[in-house]
């Protein structure tokens, strides 16, 4: 009798784990590495220098406007090892499923996920599926990990070694949409004008950033915590300072209006197709022509600078006049957006 939902036999190793690896993921993730369905993938790999990268997605809800929890595993993964400068070439993937999960939806989810993997030239080699009690875990979690080849000249990028007081700060587009779409989603507030997600893989625009100059001295995706933190945690206990300047920081007025509503600050929500780069100061122009260019940047900015006072504080000029200093956030504003 054919299925629609996830049973814990789903998950026990015998015919109806086979079945469901068979018939959904390895029917969408299909590629020769993935065919053998051994314990391993075995790669072959130029590089003698790779970045790797984890993590685990527990959004809530699994679908919300511009993504889904698939679209948000592969991107978000994709997104740490781009940002490394790396180049992303394989992906791992692991499922945690409630008893009970209508298998039409893990459909939808993994569909996303072959969709965005494909999109961003990545493939999905390896995985692992576990089926747990009704109650047990809340409808779908999902693990990714990857593997890319370190761009050459790219290994301070992650660190930022190379920054000076000067250097110009810039990022992709507006903040904040990630974080109000999926928190609009969860509790199906009635917004007229729509707020959609920004998630995305960012890889072609970082690489794009990359080989075309050699001025970039750091990237980090702002995701959970947002632009605040990223730049907080920057220059914490360093001999330099961030100034971010609010009339260049880009924020839809959706964004902005919802945020307004619900109390939430755009710098600390959440986004996950939004890279924040430090650049060298001759070059920002450059760098922000390339961003412009293609379609993930098309608002991108530069939004502030490496600064000699203030060392490891970041401030905000506002739009009024006055100056306030951005610190991490003490608390957790957003419960499961990624």
């Amino acid at each position: 009798m054919k299925q629609t939902h996830i049973l814990l036999g789903h998950g026990s190793g015998g015919r109806l784990s086979h079945e469901l690896i068979r018939n959904l993921f390895v029917r969408y993730f299909h590629n020769h590495l993935l065919e053998p369905q051994g314990d391993a993938a075995l790669l072959k790999m130029n590089s003698e220098k790779l970045a790797f990268t984890t993590d685990s997605f527990v959004v809530d809800p699994l679908f919300f406007p511009g993504g889904d929890i698939g679209k948000l595993a592969v991107a978000g993964t994709v997104n740490d090892l781009a940002v490394s400068g790396a180049v992303p070439k394989y992906l791992s993937t692991g499922f945690i499923i409630e008893e009970g999960f209508p298998l039409e939806m893990l459909e939808k989810v993994v569909a996303s996920m072959a969709a965005e993997a494909q999109k961003a030239g990545v493939m999905i080699v390896t995985g692992d599926t576990k089926v747990v009690e009704k109650g047990k875990c809340d409808k779908l979690f999902i693990n990714t990990a990857g593997v890319g080849e370190m761009i050459e000249g790219a290994e301070n990028i992650a660190s930022g070694k190379t920054i000076e007081v000067g250097d110009k700060i810039l990022i992709n587009g507006t903040v904040g949409d990630h974080g109000m779409a999926v928190m609009g989603a969860r509790n199906q507030l009635n917004i007229s004008a729509g707020v959609v997600s920004d998630c995305a893989c960012l890889n072609d625009l970082t690489e794009l950033a990359l080989k075309e100059t050699n001025a970039v001295k750091f990237m980090r995706d702002a995701t959970r915590g947002g632009l605040g933190t990223v730049m907080a945690e920057l220059c914490e206990g360093k001999t330099f300072g961030i100034q971010l300047f609010e009339e260049k920081i880009p924020v839809r007025e959706s964004v902005r209006g919802m945020c307004e509503l619900l109390g939430f600050d755009p710098l600390y929500v959440a986004n996950e197709g939004k890279v924040v780069m430090v650049v060298s100061a001759i070059a920002a122009d450059r760098i922000l022509d390339i961003m412009k260019a293609h379609p993930l940047g098309k608002e991108a900015a530069i939004i502030g600078e490496i600064t000699a006072s203030h060392a490891g504080r970041t401030w905000l000029e506002t739009s009024i006049g006055g100056s306030r200093i951005v610190d991490m956030p003490a608390g957790e504003q957003l419960p499961r957006i990624c």
